[in-house]
Formats: C-alpha cells, sequence, structure tokens
C-alpha cells in the first residue's frame, strides 16, 4: 500500500496543481476529507469543493504553478511530501498588487489515505519567504 500511496500523493501535484485538473480534485480527495494550512494557517476545509474554491482563490493570485515533488516518504497510510513551487505573481495575492514576478514556494505536506483517496492533509509553507520576493520587486 505505500507504494500506491506515494504515487497517489504525486498524482495529486502533478493533476491537480500543475495539470490544474478539477476532476482529479474530485477523484482523488475523499468526500468528507480534511485540508489544514493551505495556504497559511487558517480553519479547516471541509471536502473538495471547499478546497476548490480556495485553490481558485490561490490561482487568481499565482499563475504558472509549477509544483516539483522534492521527495515523497510514505508509511502505512500516512505520506510526507517535501515540495518546490514556482510560479508567477499576477494576482493580489498576500495583499500585494500584482508584480508579475516569478516567486518559489518551499513546503511540505502530510497527508493521510484511505481506499485510495486523501482523507487529511496538512500543509506546511513559507509565505515569508514568497512575499520577501514579492516586496523585493
Amino acid at each position: 500500500m505505500t507504494d500506491e500511496n506515494k504515487a497517489l500523493a504525486r498524482r495529486w501535484y502533478e493533476e491537480v496543481w500543475n495539470a490544474g485538473n478539477a476532476a482529479a480534485l474530485t477523484e482523488l480527495l475523499a468526500p468528507a476529507a480534511e485540508t489544514h494550512g493551505f495556504p497559511e494557517p487558517a480553519a479547516a476545509l471541509h471536502g473538495a469543493a471547499a478546497f476548490s474554491e480556495r485553490l481558485k482563490e490561490f490561482q487568481r493570485s499565482f499563475s504558472n504553478i509549477n509544483v516539483h515533488v522534492d521527495e515523497v516518504i510514505a508509511e502505512g497510510d500516512t505520506v510526507a511530501v517535501r515540495w518546490t513551487a514556482r510560479m508567477k505573481h499576477t494576482g493580489e495575492g498576500l495583499g500585494i498588487q500584482p508584480t508579475g514576478r516569478d516567486v518559489t514556494l518551499p513546503g511540505s505536506s502530510f497527508l493521510w489515505m484511505k481506499n485510495g483517496r486523501i482523507t487529511e492533509g496538512w500543509e506546511s509553507m513559507d509565505l515569508t519567504k514568497v512575499r520577501r520576493q514579492l516586496e523585493a520587486a
């Protein structure tokens, strides 16, 4: 099961984030999935529809999002992913007027899987680094 869960985690980043495939979002997230910390610590999101809305907000601020999976570690139903996102600031993200700058966002995720779907996710990302990149513009 560990290899299948690693593959599921990789699909999440490739299909949902890099390809922007909304159908994959509902396929990969369990109906009652909880996600935490995206894009910053905030109230948990429940289900694919809530995550989709938050993702759309993020995509209005940043375009050309590409998430590179740097490392995946899995044990049982738990998967840890270290990733690096590169994107362009084209909207009013993080309260800063669009700069057109390319930025890099390092982060990590802990994902819990059951029956081939993500049931819970905790995100940790360095938005301070992104703010510094934007403010330097």
